[in-house]
């Protein structure tokens, strides 16, 4: 299995401040990696660095074989890797098929998008109902799948996806989660998310982020699920 995504030593600053002080992880084809840690442990940072938002003053970043450090955003989304963002950010006055549409790549054929299309409607049936629906009057739920749906619209081989689950109330969420669950067979995904428990069901691998650094890795959730003290300690949660 060979790695998708590579960060070597990257130091990112926002500003003066140095949000990430030299972090290294991988992220293998095929698997969910998920970032844990407090709020404010440089976790969105790590995405946006990937995306060339905040791009690492030192280090570098490598997607499938080639080093995207210094590209332009527009550029690096090109060659595949999708975005899901915290706060959504969908267009509220669009429909639901607009918002899917002013999110295709112009590479992206009619025929792929129409085959992605049923990807999501399988994935998030509602989806197909609401079609000609405003995307600022549905639910949060709708609209959170609205926002996965969308990085979904071109064939990208990673997904970056930010605490997905955030604002949905617990069946919600589980739905959303199994359904990310059956997401991994098209995508792999590195993941941000604050609910452990939810999460610990999805991950293949984890990373776990304190202050700008990584504190502790692993390849197996159910090895972090059996680290109560080790939980506690950096994601503030009982187990």
């Amino acid at each position: 299995m060979k790695n998708l995504l590579e960060i070597q030593n990257a130091h990112v600053y926002i500003g003066s401040f140095y949000i990430l002080q030299g972090i290294s992880l991988v992220v293998p084809e095929g698997e969910v990696t998920v970032l844990l840690g407090r709020n404010g442990a440089g976790k969105t940072t790590t995405m946006k660095a990937i995306l060339g938002i905040n791009p690492p003053r030192e280090g570098k970043i490598v997607f499938n074989g080639e080093e995207i450090s210094n590209l332009p955003t527009h550029k690096i989304v090109n060659k595949g890797i999708g975005y899901v963002p915290d706060t959504r950010r969908i267009f509220s006055t669009l429909t639901v098929e607009q918002n899917l549409i002013v999110s295709r790549r112009k590479e992206t054929s009619r025929d792929v998008m129409q085959a992605r299309l049923e990807l999501i409607f399988d994935l998030f049936p509602d989806m197909r109902r609401f079609m000609k629906q405003r995307a600022g009057t549905l639910s949060g739920g709708q609209q959170q799948m609205l926002a996965v749906a969308r990085a979904l619209v071109n064939d990208n081989d990673l997904l970056l996806i930010d605490e997905p689950t955030e604002g949905l109330s617990p069946l919600l969420a589980k739905n959303l989660i199994a359904s990310l669950d059956r997401l991994k067979e098209y995508a792999t995904i590195l993941l941000v998310e604050q609910n452990f428990r939810t999460v610990s069901k999805l991950g293949d691998n984890y990373y776990i982020f304190d202050s700008g650094k990584i504190v502790h890795e692993g390849k197996n959730m159910s090895e972090l699920i059996s680290s109560k003290a080790l939980v506690a300690q950096y994601l503030g949660v009982s187990i």
